[in-house]
This record gives structure tokens, sequence and C-alpha cells, in this order.
């Protein structure tokens, strides 16, 4: 429901601007969670019967073949960031802290989809539903790709 009524130039700008606040402050507070907090067995970030192991994602969405292509932000957070475009090691150690790291991604995601309905606030009907279809597009490929890589991870790892 529209409440806010902004000329046009204004209402883009403010969208750009929106997404921008909402990414970098969600990134933001995620990043400050100690890693043990995350448990890739609670609720949300648990591998579901249906997802086969991660089989799933590559069955129904061809994951491995454009799974390279996905932006990974780590570079963008300095020290605070944790590459997960590929491996860096393979000890037991590092691979149960990008099993964690995944948790974290995930959830990043999660939390920046949930700022999608605020857009109905200053913006027609339509472009509302566009940005909501634009949170979806820019941040449902990037959860099934942590929940790919975390039911692969825990195959190895036998988590």
């Amino acid at each position: 429901m529209r409440i806010i009524h902004l000329p046009t130039s204004w209402t883009i700008l403010v969208d750009f601007v929106a997404w921008f606040i909402i990414h970098m402050g969600v990134v933001y507070f995620v990043v400050r969670i100690p890693l043990q907090r995350f448990d890739p067995h609670d609720w949300l970030f648990r591998t579901r019967p249906w997802e086969e192991g991660g089989d799933f994602y590559q069955r129904f969405f061809r994951i491995k073949k454009w799974k390279r292509y996905l932006p990974d932000g780590a570079p963008l957070l300095g020290s605070r960031g944790f590459p997960k475009k590929k491996l860096q090691e393979k000890t037991p150690e590092y691979l149960r802290a990008f099993l964690k790291e995944t948790c974290r991604a995930e959830l990043t995601h999660w939390l920046t989809l949930l700022f999608a309905p605020f857009f109905f606030l200053w913006n027609p009907l339509w472009v509302g539903f566009f940005m909501v279809f634009y949170a979806l597009t820019e941040n449902l490929p990037l959860i099934m790709a942590q929940r790919y890589n975390r039911a692969r991870l825990r195959r190895v790892i036998k988590d």
C-alpha cells in the first residue's frame, strides 16, 4: 500500500539508495555475529531430505553451470570476508569454518529478502512487485548456492 508519494525521479533514487543501504546494513550486522553462533544443524540451515544432499539443485536448476558466475562479496569485507568462490584449503578446521560461513551468507540473503515489501510504501503497486521480483532474483540463486555447497561439504566432512 503506497503511503508516500514522490516524483518518479525521486522514487527511482530512493529505490537505488534503499537497496544499497539494505544490502550494506544487513551485511554490516551479519558479519559481526560470531562464527560459532552459526550451526549448520539449526532449523534454517539444515539440509532437508528433498535437497538430496545438494543433488536437487543440480537436477532442477543445473547449478553447476551458473554457480561460478555468482558474485562473492568477501573481497569487499576485507578481513571480515571469507572467500567462498572456491576452497582455499582442505583441512577439517577450514571446511568446518566454510560450512558455517555458508550459514552466514544464507542468513544475509534471507534477511535482505525480508525488506522487499517495504518498497510498496513509496512505489506504485507494479513497481513494488518489481522490487520483490528483483529481491528474489538477486537473493534466491545465492541462497541456493549456499545450500548446495553446504550439503556437499557436509558429505565431505561427514557432518
